[in-house]
Protein backbone atom coordinates (compact mmCIF):
# COMPACT_ATOMS: atom_id res chain seq x y z
CA UNK A 1 0.00 0.00 0.00
CA UNK A 2 1.25 3.47 -0.88
CA UNK A 3 0.99 5.45 2.34
CA UNK A 4 -0.33 9.00 2.58
CA UNK A 5 1.01 10.68 5.70
CA UNK A 6 0.78 14.21 6.98
CA UNK A 7 2.87 16.44 9.18
CA UNK A 8 0.45 18.85 10.81
CA UNK A 9 2.35 21.27 13.07
CA UNK A 10 0.94 24.30 14.84
CA UNK A 11 2.78 27.54 13.99
CA UNK A 12 3.72 28.33 17.59
CA UNK A 13 7.47 29.03 17.36
CA UNK A 14 10.65 27.12 16.67
CA UNK A 15 10.75 23.49 15.54
CA UNK A 16 10.96 21.29 18.61
CA UNK A 17 13.10 18.14 18.26
CA UNK A 18 10.11 15.88 19.04
CA UNK A 19 8.05 17.56 16.31
CA UNK A 20 10.83 17.17 13.77
CA UNK A 21 11.16 13.47 14.64
CA UNK A 22 7.40 13.03 14.12
CA UNK A 23 7.71 14.75 10.74
CA UNK A 24 10.66 12.52 9.82
CA UNK A 25 8.81 9.29 10.72
CA UNK A 26 5.74 10.49 8.75
CA UNK A 27 7.98 11.32 5.80
CA UNK A 28 9.81 7.98 5.93
CA UNK A 29 6.61 5.92 6.19
CA UNK A 30 5.36 7.68 3.05
CA UNK A 31 8.60 7.49 1.06
CA UNK A 32 9.49 3.90 2.03
CA UNK A 33 6.17 2.83 0.48
CA UNK A 34 6.40 5.07 -2.59
CA UNK A 35 3.61 7.22 -1.15
CA UNK A 36 2.94 10.92 -0.48
CA UNK A 37 3.98 13.22 2.36
CA UNK A 38 1.58 16.09 3.04
CA UNK A 39 2.23 19.28 4.98
CA UNK A 40 -0.80 20.75 6.75
CA UNK A 41 -0.74 23.79 9.03
CA UNK A 42 -2.95 23.46 12.13
CA UNK A 43 -3.51 27.09 13.11
CA UNK A 44 -6.92 26.83 14.74
CA UNK A 45 -5.54 27.73 18.18
CA UNK A 46 -5.26 31.43 17.42
CA UNK A 47 -4.02 32.33 20.93
CA UNK A 48 -0.82 30.31 20.44
CA UNK A 49 -0.14 31.50 16.87
CA UNK A 50 3.31 33.08 16.43
CA UNK A 51 4.02 35.39 13.49
CA UNK A 52 6.66 33.90 11.19
CA UNK A 53 6.36 30.38 12.64
CA UNK A 54 4.91 28.96 9.41
CA UNK A 55 8.04 30.09 7.54
CA UNK A 56 10.16 28.34 10.19
CA UNK A 57 8.27 25.10 9.46
CA UNK A 58 8.83 25.47 5.70
CA UNK A 59 12.51 26.37 6.11
CA UNK A 60 13.27 23.55 8.56
CA UNK A 61 11.78 20.83 6.36
CA UNK A 62 13.47 22.21 3.25
CA UNK A 63 16.83 22.52 5.04
CA UNK A 64 16.85 18.81 5.90
CA UNK A 65 15.54 17.74 2.48
CA UNK A 66 12.08 16.60 3.60
CA UNK A 67 10.16 18.02 0.67
CA UNK A 68 6.39 17.64 0.76
CA UNK A 69 4.19 16.46 -2.11
CA UNK A 70 1.17 18.58 -1.16
CA UNK A 71 0.93 21.62 1.09
CA UNK A 72 -0.12 25.23 1.56
CA UNK A 73 2.56 26.66 -0.73
CA UNK A 74 2.36 24.11 -3.56
CA UNK A 75 -1.29 23.07 -3.36
CA UNK A 76 -2.72 19.66 -4.20
CA UNK A 77 -6.10 18.10 -4.85
CA UNK A 78 -7.10 17.99 -1.16
CA UNK A 79 -6.52 21.66 -0.24
CA UNK A 80 -6.65 24.09 1.30
CA UNK A 81 -3.87 22.86 3.59
CA UNK A 82 -4.19 25.54 6.28
CA UNK A 83 -6.89 24.77 8.84
CA UNK A 84 -8.07 28.35 9.31
CA UNK A 85 -8.98 28.31 5.60
CA UNK A 86 -11.17 25.21 6.12
CA UNK A 87 -13.54 26.57 8.80
CA UNK A 88 -16.78 26.11 6.80
CA UNK A 89 -15.88 22.42 6.37
CA UNK A 90 -15.47 21.82 10.09
CA UNK A 91 -18.68 23.66 10.88
CA UNK A 92 -20.58 21.61 8.31
CA UNK A 93 -19.24 18.30 9.64
CA UNK A 94 -19.73 19.30 13.30
CA UNK A 95 -23.44 20.01 12.70
CA UNK A 96 -23.70 16.75 10.70
CA UNK A 97 -22.21 14.87 13.65
CA UNK A 98 -24.94 16.28 15.91
CA UNK A 99 -27.58 15.01 13.46
CA UNK A 100 -25.92 11.58 13.48
CA UNK A 101 -26.00 11.44 17.30
CA UNK A 102 -22.22 11.65 17.70
CA UNK A 103 -22.33 15.13 19.31
CA UNK A 104 -24.68 17.64 20.91
CA UNK A 105 -25.12 21.38 21.29
CA UNK A 106 -24.00 22.79 24.64
CA UNK A 107 -24.98 26.21 26.01
CA UNK A 108 -23.06 26.03 29.31
CA UNK A 109 -20.38 28.65 29.93
CA UNK A 110 -16.76 27.58 30.21
CA UNK A 111 -16.85 28.43 33.93
CA UNK A 112 -19.79 26.08 34.51
CA UNK A 113 -17.93 23.27 32.74
CA UNK A 114 -14.68 23.94 34.62
CA UNK A 115 -16.45 23.97 38.01
CA UNK A 116 -17.61 20.39 37.53
CA UNK A 117 -14.30 19.00 36.25
CA UNK A 118 -11.56 17.63 38.48
CA UNK A 119 -8.64 16.15 36.52
CA UNK A 120 -6.95 14.69 39.61
CA UNK A 121 -10.11 12.92 40.74
CA UNK A 122 -10.92 11.98 37.13
CA UNK A 123 -14.30 13.72 37.41
CA UNK A 124 -15.63 14.55 33.96
CA UNK A 125 -18.06 17.30 32.98
CA UNK A 126 -21.62 15.91 32.90
CA UNK A 127 -23.25 18.19 30.39
CA UNK A 128 -26.90 18.95 31.24
CA UNK A 129 -27.37 20.21 27.68
CA UNK A 130 -26.99 16.66 26.39
CA UNK A 131 -30.62 16.08 27.33
CA UNK A 132 -31.96 19.12 25.46
CA UNK A 133 -34.10 17.96 22.51
CA UNK A 134 -32.41 18.73 19.18
CA UNK A 135 -35.19 20.99 17.90
CA UNK A 136 -35.10 23.05 21.11
CA UNK A 137 -31.32 23.41 20.83
CA UNK A 138 -31.66 24.55 17.21
CA UNK A 139 -34.26 27.14 18.21
CA UNK A 140 -31.95 28.55 20.90
CA UNK A 141 -29.13 28.79 18.35
CA UNK A 142 -31.49 30.54 15.91
CA UNK A 143 -32.20 33.08 18.66
CA UNK A 144 -28.50 33.94 18.84
CA UNK A 145 -27.57 32.03 21.99
CA UNK A 146 -23.81 31.19 22.09
CA UNK A 147 -23.05 27.47 21.90
CA UNK A 148 -20.35 24.90 21.44
CA UNK A 149 -20.61 21.42 20.00
CA UNK A 150 -19.53 18.63 22.36
CA UNK A 151 -18.84 15.01 21.55
CA UNK A 152 -21.20 12.27 22.79
CA UNK A 153 -19.59 9.30 24.52
CA UNK A 154 -22.55 6.92 24.50
CA UNK A 155 -20.70 3.62 24.65
CA UNK A 156 -19.91 1.52 27.71
CA UNK A 157 -17.22 -1.08 28.26
CA UNK A 158 -13.82 -1.12 26.55
CA UNK A 159 -12.69 0.64 23.42
CA UNK A 160 -10.12 -1.41 21.50
CA UNK A 161 -7.82 -0.39 18.68
CA UNK A 162 -4.48 -1.44 17.19
CA UNK A 163 -1.29 0.60 17.16
CA UNK A 164 1.83 -0.25 15.12
CA UNK A 165 4.13 0.42 18.09
CA UNK A 166 2.05 -0.60 21.11
CA UNK A 167 -0.06 -3.39 19.61
CA UNK A 168 -3.68 -3.89 20.72
CA UNK A 169 -4.85 -1.27 23.22
CA UNK A 170 -7.92 -1.22 25.47
CA UNK A 171 -9.33 1.93 27.09
CA UNK A 172 -12.48 2.19 29.19
CA UNK A 173 -15.12 4.43 27.64
CA UNK A 174 -15.88 5.78 31.12
CA UNK A 175 -12.46 7.46 31.10
CA UNK A 176 -13.32 9.59 28.07
CA UNK A 177 -14.38 13.21 28.40
CA UNK A 178 -17.18 14.61 26.24
CA UNK A 179 -14.90 17.35 25.00
CA UNK A 180 -15.64 20.37 22.81
CA UNK A 181 -15.35 19.74 19.06
CA UNK A 182 -16.46 23.15 17.77
CA UNK A 183 -15.88 26.27 19.88
CA UNK A 184 -18.27 29.21 20.21
CA UNK A 185 -16.12 31.26 17.81
CA UNK A 186 -16.71 28.67 15.07
CA UNK A 187 -13.17 27.28 15.26
CA UNK A 188 -12.75 23.53 15.70
CA UNK A 189 -10.60 21.95 18.39
CA UNK A 190 -7.62 19.80 17.42
CA UNK A 191 -9.59 16.66 18.37
CA UNK A 192 -12.16 17.33 15.67
CA UNK A 193 -10.28 19.12 12.90
CA UNK A 194 -7.56 16.48 12.62
CA UNK A 195 -10.13 13.69 12.19
CA UNK A 196 -12.06 15.55 9.49
CA UNK A 197 -8.87 16.56 7.66
CA UNK A 198 -7.27 13.13 7.87
CA UNK A 199 -10.37 11.55 6.36
CA UNK A 200 -10.90 14.13 3.62
CA UNK A 201 -7.21 14.06 2.68
CA UNK A 202 -7.15 10.23 2.52
CA UNK A 203 -4.44 9.97 5.19
CA UNK A 204 -3.52 6.31 5.72
CA UNK A 205 -1.05 6.57 8.64
CA UNK A 206 -1.04 8.96 11.59
CA UNK A 207 2.16 9.36 13.64
CA UNK A 208 1.85 11.24 16.93
CA UNK A 209 3.08 11.26 20.52
CA UNK A 210 1.93 8.49 22.82
CA UNK A 211 0.20 11.09 25.01
CA UNK A 212 -2.60 10.88 22.40
CA UNK A 213 -3.22 7.16 22.94
CA UNK A 214 -5.88 7.87 25.57
CA UNK A 215 -7.74 10.19 23.15
CA UNK A 216 -7.71 7.77 20.22
CA UNK A 217 -11.04 6.07 21.12
CA UNK A 218 -12.66 9.54 20.95
CA UNK A 219 -11.33 9.99 17.41
CA UNK A 220 -12.51 6.51 16.48
CA UNK A 221 -16.05 7.30 17.69
CA UNK A 222 -16.10 10.24 15.26
CA UNK A 223 -14.87 8.02 12.42
CA UNK A 224 -17.52 5.46 13.34
CA UNK A 225 -20.37 8.00 13.50
CA UNK A 226 -19.56 9.19 9.97
CA UNK A 227 -18.98 5.65 8.67
CA UNK A 228 -15.33 6.40 7.89
CA UNK A 229 -12.32 4.06 8.21
CA UNK A 230 -9.75 5.18 10.80
CA UNK A 231 -6.09 5.46 9.72
CA UNK A 232 -3.27 3.20 10.88
CA UNK A 233 -1.99 4.59 14.18
CA UNK A 234 1.70 4.93 15.00
CA UNK A 235 2.12 6.37 18.50
CA UNK A 236 5.69 7.23 19.48
CA UNK A 237 7.24 7.55 22.93
CA UNK A 238 8.44 10.95 24.07
CA UNK A 239 11.94 12.31 23.67
CA UNK A 240 13.37 12.76 27.15
CA UNK A 241 15.97 15.15 28.52
CA UNK A 242 16.84 12.55 31.16
CA UNK A 243 15.09 9.65 32.89
CA UNK A 244 12.65 11.99 34.67
CA UNK A 245 12.15 15.01 32.41
CA UNK A 246 10.86 15.18 28.86
CA UNK A 247 12.55 17.41 26.31
CA UNK A 248 10.44 20.55 26.15
CA UNK A 249 10.77 23.90 24.43
CA UNK A 250 8.82 25.40 27.35
CA UNK A 251 11.73 24.40 29.60
CA UNK A 252 14.25 26.00 27.27
CA UNK A 253 15.52 22.78 25.70
CA UNK A 254 17.12 23.08 22.30
CA UNK A 255 15.01 23.35 19.19
CA UNK A 256 16.28 22.42 15.72
CA UNK A 257 17.14 26.10 15.14
CA UNK A 258 19.04 26.28 18.46
CA UNK A 259 21.14 23.26 17.54
CA UNK A 260 22.00 24.69 14.12
CA UNK A 261 22.94 27.96 15.85
CA UNK A 262 25.22 25.95 18.14
CA UNK A 263 27.14 24.61 15.16
CA UNK A 264 25.40 21.31 14.44
CA UNK A 265 24.85 20.36 10.80
CA UNK A 266 21.17 19.92 9.79
CA UNK A 267 21.70 16.46 8.28
CA UNK A 268 23.57 15.26 11.37
CA UNK A 269 20.65 16.40 13.54
CA UNK A 270 18.20 14.57 11.26
CA UNK A 271 20.30 11.39 11.29
CA UNK A 272 20.52 11.51 15.09
CA UNK A 273 16.79 12.03 15.70
CA UNK A 274 15.94 9.18 13.30
CA UNK A 275 17.65 6.89 15.84
CA UNK A 276 15.88 8.47 18.83
CA UNK A 277 13.37 5.69 19.31
CA UNK A 278 13.93 3.71 16.08
CA UNK A 279 16.31 0.82 15.54
CA UNK A 280 17.54 -0.04 12.03
CA UNK A 281 18.29 -3.60 13.10
CA UNK A 282 22.01 -3.29 12.24
CA UNK A 283 25.12 -1.71 13.80
CA UNK A 284 25.08 1.13 11.22
CA UNK A 285 24.50 4.57 12.71
CA UNK A 286 25.29 7.03 9.92
CA UNK A 287 22.46 7.26 7.38
CA UNK A 288 21.66 9.68 4.60
CA UNK A 289 18.00 10.62 4.17
CA UNK A 290 17.95 8.57 0.95
CA UNK A 291 19.21 5.50 2.84
CA UNK A 292 16.56 5.98 5.52
CA UNK A 293 13.85 6.20 2.86
CA UNK A 294 14.83 2.73 1.65
CA UNK A 295 15.15 0.90 4.97
CA UNK A 296 12.70 2.58 7.36
CA UNK A 297 10.18 0.24 8.99
CA UNK A 298 7.72 1.64 11.54
CA UNK A 299 7.55 -1.79 13.20
CA UNK A 300 11.05 -1.11 14.55
CA UNK A 301 10.00 2.00 16.52
CA UNK A 302 10.59 1.44 20.25
CA UNK A 303 7.92 1.68 22.95
CA UNK A 304 10.37 3.10 25.49
CA UNK A 305 11.15 6.82 25.70
CA UNK A 306 14.42 7.92 24.07
CA UNK A 307 16.88 10.11 25.96
CA UNK A 308 18.39 12.99 23.99
CA UNK A 309 22.14 12.49 24.37
CA UNK A 310 24.03 15.64 23.34
CA UNK A 311 27.37 13.76 23.61
CA UNK A 312 26.20 11.24 21.01
CA UNK A 313 24.95 14.06 18.78
CA UNK A 314 28.35 15.80 19.06
CA UNK A 315 30.09 12.58 18.02
CA UNK A 316 27.75 12.12 15.06
CA UNK A 317 28.12 15.76 14.04
CA UNK A 318 31.90 15.31 14.07
CA UNK A 319 31.49 12.35 11.69
CA UNK A 320 29.43 14.55 9.35
CA UNK A 321 31.95 17.41 9.51
CA UNK A 322 34.83 15.07 8.64
CA UNK A 323 32.82 13.61 5.75
CA UNK A 324 32.08 17.01 4.16
CA UNK A 325 33.90 17.87 0.93
CA UNK A 326 36.73 20.23 1.96
CA UNK A 327 35.31 23.17 -0.05
CA UNK A 328 31.99 22.83 1.77
CA UNK A 329 33.61 22.72 5.22
CA UNK A 330 35.86 25.67 4.35
CA UNK A 331 32.86 27.75 3.31
CA UNK A 332 31.10 27.03 6.64
CA UNK A 333 34.31 27.59 8.62
CA UNK A 334 34.98 30.97 6.99
CA UNK A 335 31.69 32.27 8.43
CA UNK A 336 32.97 31.32 11.88
CA UNK A 337 36.42 32.88 11.27
CA UNK A 338 34.75 36.19 10.38
CA UNK A 339 33.31 36.31 13.91
CA UNK A 340 36.65 36.34 15.74
CA UNK A 341 39.65 36.66 13.38
CA UNK A 342 40.63 40.10 12.07
CA UNK A 343 44.28 39.45 11.14
CA UNK A 344 45.48 38.13 7.76
CA UNK A 345 45.86 34.34 7.87
CA UNK A 346 45.93 31.39 5.53
CA UNK A 347 42.25 30.47 6.01
CA UNK A 348 42.38 27.40 3.79
CA UNK A 349 45.29 26.01 5.79
CA UNK A 350 43.33 26.64 9.00
CA UNK A 351 40.34 24.74 7.62
CA UNK A 352 42.61 21.80 6.73
CA UNK A 353 43.84 21.78 10.33
CA UNK A 354 40.39 22.05 11.88
CA UNK A 355 38.18 19.76 9.77
CA UNK A 356 39.45 16.49 11.28
CA UNK A 357 39.53 17.96 14.78
CA UNK A 358 36.25 19.77 15.53
CA UNK A 359 32.86 18.25 16.36
CA UNK A 360 30.71 21.37 15.89
CA UNK A 361 31.23 24.60 13.98
CA UNK A 362 31.13 26.49 17.28
CA UNK A 363 34.21 24.55 18.45
CA UNK A 364 36.21 26.54 15.88
CA UNK A 365 36.45 29.75 17.90
CA UNK A 366 37.11 27.81 21.08
CA UNK A 367 40.09 25.87 19.68
CA UNK A 368 41.45 28.55 17.34
CA UNK A 369 41.04 31.71 19.43
CA UNK A 370 44.85 31.91 19.87
CA UNK A 371 45.14 32.89 16.20
CA UNK A 372 43.63 36.30 16.89
CA UNK A 373 45.13 36.82 20.35
CA UNK A 374 48.11 34.96 21.76
CA UNK A 375 47.24 34.07 25.37
CA UNK A 376 49.63 34.94 28.18
CA UNK A 377 51.35 31.74 29.26
CA UNK A 378 53.87 30.55 31.82
CA UNK A 379 57.29 29.36 30.64
CA UNK A 380 56.61 26.17 32.62
CA UNK A 381 54.52 25.17 29.61
CA UNK A 382 57.79 24.43 27.80
CA UNK A 383 58.55 21.64 30.28
CA UNK A 384 57.44 18.34 28.75
CA UNK A 385 58.92 14.97 29.75
CA UNK A 386 57.67 13.16 26.67
CA UNK A 387 59.18 15.76 24.34
CA UNK A 388 62.33 15.94 26.51
CA UNK A 389 62.06 19.74 26.79
CA UNK A 390 62.54 22.24 29.56
CA UNK A 391 62.69 26.04 29.56
CA UNK A 392 66.40 26.14 28.69
CA UNK A 393 66.10 23.69 25.78
CA UNK A 394 62.98 25.50 24.54
CA UNK A 395 64.70 28.91 24.50
CA UNK A 396 67.71 27.41 22.70
CA UNK A 397 65.49 25.71 20.09
CA UNK A 398 63.50 28.89 19.43
CA UNK A 399 66.72 30.86 18.96
CA UNK A 400 67.93 28.25 16.46
CA UNK A 401 64.59 28.03 14.65
CA UNK A 402 64.22 31.81 14.17
CA UNK A 403 67.01 32.40 11.59
CA UNK A 404 66.09 29.21 9.72
CA UNK A 405 62.48 30.36 9.44
CA UNK A 406 63.55 33.88 8.45
CA UNK A 407 65.43 32.40 5.47
CA UNK A 408 62.57 30.09 4.43
CA UNK A 409 60.91 31.23 1.22
CA UNK A 410 58.29 28.52 0.61
CA UNK A 411 55.96 29.05 3.58
CA UNK A 412 53.95 25.82 3.39
CA UNK A 413 53.20 23.21 6.03
CA UNK A 414 55.50 20.68 4.34
CA UNK A 415 58.42 23.14 3.94
CA UNK A 416 58.03 24.40 7.49
CA UNK A 417 58.04 20.86 8.88
CA UNK A 418 61.21 19.95 6.94
CA UNK A 419 62.87 23.22 7.98
CA UNK A 420 62.22 22.64 11.71
CA UNK A 421 63.29 18.98 11.44
CA UNK A 422 66.55 20.14 9.83
CA UNK A 423 67.11 22.58 12.72
CA UNK A 424 66.79 19.66 15.14
CA UNK A 425 69.07 17.33 13.15
CA UNK A 426 71.79 19.95 12.58
CA UNK A 427 71.90 20.80 16.27
CA UNK A 428 71.77 17.29 17.75
CA UNK A 429 68.21 17.72 19.03
CA UNK A 430 65.15 15.46 18.81
CA UNK A 431 62.37 16.68 16.48
CA UNK A 432 60.04 17.21 19.43
CA UNK A 433 62.62 19.40 21.19
CA UNK A 434 62.21 21.95 18.37
CA UNK A 435 58.61 21.40 17.22
CA UNK A 436 57.09 21.45 20.71
CA UNK A 437 58.61 24.79 21.85
CA UNK A 438 57.71 26.41 18.51
CA UNK A 439 54.09 25.24 18.91
CA UNK A 440 53.93 26.63 22.46
CA UNK A 441 55.45 29.94 21.34
CA UNK A 442 52.91 30.29 18.52
CA UNK A 443 49.81 29.30 20.51
CA UNK A 444 50.46 29.75 24.24
CA UNK A 445 48.53 26.49 24.74
CA UNK A 446 49.41 22.96 25.80
CA UNK A 447 46.73 21.42 23.54
CA UNK A 448 46.23 22.79 20.03
CA UNK A 449 44.32 21.74 16.91
CA UNK A 450 47.53 21.35 14.88
CA UNK A 451 51.30 20.97 15.07
CA UNK A 452 53.97 23.67 14.92
CA UNK A 453 54.36 23.66 11.13
CA UNK A 454 50.59 23.61 10.50
CA UNK A 455 50.00 26.58 12.83
CA UNK A 456 52.94 28.53 11.36
CA UNK A 457 51.44 27.96 7.89
CA UNK A 458 48.11 29.36 9.13
CA UNK A 459 49.61 32.41 10.88
CA UNK A 460 51.88 33.34 7.99
CA UNK A 461 55.57 34.25 8.11
CA UNK A 462 55.37 37.71 9.64
CA UNK A 463 53.17 36.74 12.61
CA UNK A 464 55.07 33.48 13.20
CA UNK A 465 58.40 35.30 13.43
CA UNK A 466 56.91 38.01 15.65
CA UNK A 467 55.58 35.42 18.15
CA UNK A 468 58.86 33.48 18.23
CA UNK A 469 60.83 36.70 18.86
CA UNK A 470 58.38 37.61 21.63
CA UNK A 471 58.85 34.15 23.21
CA UNK A 472 62.66 34.43 23.07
Amino acid sequence: MKARTRFAPSPTGYMHIGNLRTALYEYLIAKSSGGSFILRIEDTDQKRYVEGATEIIYNTLKTVGMNWDEGPDIGGEYGPYIQSERLPLYQEYAHKLVELGGAHYCFCSKDEADEQKDEEMNIKFKDPCKNIPLEEAKARIANGEPFVIRQNINKKGKATFHDVVYGDIEIDYDELDEGVLLKSDGFPTYNFANVVDDHLMNITHVVRGNEYISSTPKYNLIYEAFGWTPPIYVHVAQVMKDAQHKLSKRNGDASFQDLVEKGYLPMAILNYIALLGWNPGTEQEIFSLEELEKIFDANRINKSPAIFDITKLRWMNGCYIRALPFEEFHKLAEKEYAKFITRAINAEELSKVLQPRVETLKDIEEVAGFIETLPTFSEELYINKKMKTDVEIAKKSLALALPALEKLENWSNESLFECLKAVATENGLKNGQVLYPVRIALTGLETTPGGASEIAAVLGKEETLRRIKQAI
